[in-house]
């Protein structure tokens, strides 16, 4: 009888927490791996491609999403199968005890290696070999389901994401590591010494998982959601919004930047805090700006006269007052104020991140040529408050039966695009390796 108890109550236990459907609940409750790009939280602010598509589809259900971070993908599992959630997040496909949406993203496997260490060639070199993964991780799977006689020891790491996995191999503290293709283009970006050594067979395919209380149901929903946001294009910009940027700027130019980053930048730091106290706007965005138009060089000069940090033309610099735009904290300045106006003067109609990077590129253009460009995607079918739909239409500024319609004439288009496109690179590194500065001040982030 002891015994039989024993073994009730571990089930009474996961009924007592399977939790209700979303609309009893009165919200959608989803769990989540934290991982940059994917879902991260800084402050109360939270962000990432599953956080914007999960959030989308609570909305289309009228309800809110509330997310349950797990510590790895064995509890993001666990989560799932006890149905303590009614979704759970980047999961990958196979688990016969849950039920899953169509595929979300099918991804590639690598072994990746230090660049200065001569790694495996070929995947028979990997007998014997320690490879670390996330614990919990897929790849561990695919590593173990390999020929015994070119199997590596595979060794489960907890704790730690992808991108601190990968900083143990950039740092010579593990040989190799597994992990998916998107994970390792966002890994050089941090640590550009990484070196994608073999690509494993097959492919990964991940999706929502549903385990809760009339999950067949929910899977349906989500499948339907899935279908439409591949078709309306919700699921591309979104994708973009995190991806899209990544392999913009290659391996030594992302090592340029970190050295330049830990030479330059601290001279530099409290000017661009400063000029967040003044703006509002993150003072390693400012810096990321600064960095594409100077390279940190406060005497930098093109040979169109542009000059100073922030790379300010003369009109600019008289409409903002600036004495000497040589002086680097009048520059910094100056160039904050300066994109604070541009995010004002984009319709409230583009939400963020998109005001943001609209607003870097009329930074770039000036706002005639902007505003030009937002006439031009309405006769394209474009939508001119998403960035993922403007960078597609910005260089047919340059092309003389689109210019010819434009009061503002002509435009360099194309270069607006790569500049904003390189500084969401630098951004995100800086994010990684820089902590944010809390403002003494209550300033509201201009592009909220």
């Amino acid at each position: 009888m002891l015994r039989l108890i024993c073994c009730l109550v571990p089930a009474c236990l996961v009924a007592c927490t399977r939790i209700d459907p979303p609309e009893t609940e009165g919200r959608l409750v989803v769990a989540v791996r934290e991982t940059p790009a994917f879902f991260q939280r800084e402050g109360t602010t939270a962000s990432g491609f599953e956080h914007d598509l999960v959030t989308a589809f609570a909305d289309s259900l009228g309800l809110k999403a509330h997310f349950i971070q797990a510590a790895d993908p064995y509890e993001l599992n666990d989560l799932a199968q006890a149905g303590r959630v009614h979704l759970a997040a980047s999961m990958p496909l196979g688990n016969g005890a849950l039920q899953f949406s169509t595929p979300i993203r099918t991804v590639t496997q690598w072994i990746v290696g230090h660049g200065d260490v001569l790694g495996p060639q070929q995947i028979s070199d990997l007998t014997g070999l320690a490879v670390e993964v996330v614990a919990g991780s897929p790849l561990a799977d695919t590593l173990r389901g390999l020929d015994e006689k070119i199997r590596p020891l595979v060794i489960e790491v907890p704790g730690v994401d992808e991108i601190e996995l990968l900083a143990r191999v950039a740092e010579h503290k593990a040989e190799l590591a597994a992990v998916h293709e998107i994970h390792l283009d966002l890994g050089i970006n941090f640590h550009p010494e990484l070196s994608p050594l073999l690509r494993l067979p097959g492919k990964l395919e991940f999706g929502w998982a549903f385990g809760g209380e009339d999950a067949g149901s929910l899977r349906a929903k989500a499948d339907a959601f899935i279908a439409s946001a591949r078709a309306n294009g919700t699921l591309a910009r979104i994708h973009d919004r995190y991806f899209g940027h990544i392999k913009r700027i290659n391996a030594n130019g992302i090592a340029q930047f970190l050295d330049d980053a830990r030479i330059k930048l601290p001279a530099w730091r409290r000017h661009f805090q400063s000029a967040q106290d003044l703006s509002g706007i993150d003072w390693r965005l400012l810096a990321a700006l600064a960095y594409q138009e100077s390279h940190w060089d406060p005497l930098a000069t093109s040979p169109t006269g542009v000059r100073g940090m922030m790379m300010l033309t003369e009109d600019t610099a008289d409409h903002l007052r600036v004495k000497n735009r040589l002086d680097a904290n009048e520059s910094i300045r100056a160039g904050a104020r300066y994109l604070a106006e541009l995010v004002e003067q984009v319709p409230a109609s583009a939400k963020h991140p998109d005001r943001l990077w609209l607003a870097l590129s009329a930074y770039n253009l000036g706002m005639g040529h902007f505003r030009g460009a937002r006439s031009i995607a309405k006769s394209m079918k474009r939508d001119p408050d998403v960035w993922y739909d403007m960078k597609q239409v910005l260089p047919q500024l340059a092309r003389p039966e689109i210019y010819a319609r434009l009061k503002s004439g002509a435009a360099r288009g194309g270069e607006a695009v790569i500049m904003v496109e390189n500084i969401r690179n630098y951004y995100d590194i800086l994010s990684r390796f820089e902590p944010a500065y809390a403002s003494p001040y209550a300033t509201q982030p201009a592009f909220n």
